[in-house]
């Protein structure tokens, strides 16, 4: 494990968003979801492929609120661009759980 400093983590922008919109991507390698997740006024909706199909189907996910790192660079995932790296827990080798503020609040709002 390699240590990091507490000024090499306060680089992440990670944010809480709502996920607006949720569709199957048969065009990834490995299932996936496209989410669309909506982070406030000031950034507004951004684009995640996000492998979390084992625990959560697309109707589910629609209203949640999760956590995001949004300021990596985009990555082209086949026909699709990701824009956010949607944050989740291995529970295993391929199973995640996604990583979600436990109460409501404001989407856009940095962790801290």
């Amino acid at each position: 494990m390699t240590e990091a400093s507490v000024e090499e983590f306060s680089v992440l922008d990670i944010r809480a968003g709502t996920i607006t919109r949720c569709e199957r991507f048969p065009e990834a390698r490995k299932p996936a979801y496209k989410l669309w997740i909506d982070f406030g006024p000031e950034m507004g909706e951004k684009a995640s492929s996000a492998g979390i199909t084992d625990l959560y189907e697309p109707e589910e996910l629609v209203g949640r609120q999760i956590l995001g790192v949004v300021n990596f660079p985009p990555r082209q995932i086949g026909p699709f661009r990701s824009e956010v790296l949607t944050l989740g827990v291995y529970t295993d080798e391929r199973t995640v759980v996604l990583v979600q503020p436990d109460r409501p609040v404001p989407d856009g709002s940095r962790l801290g």
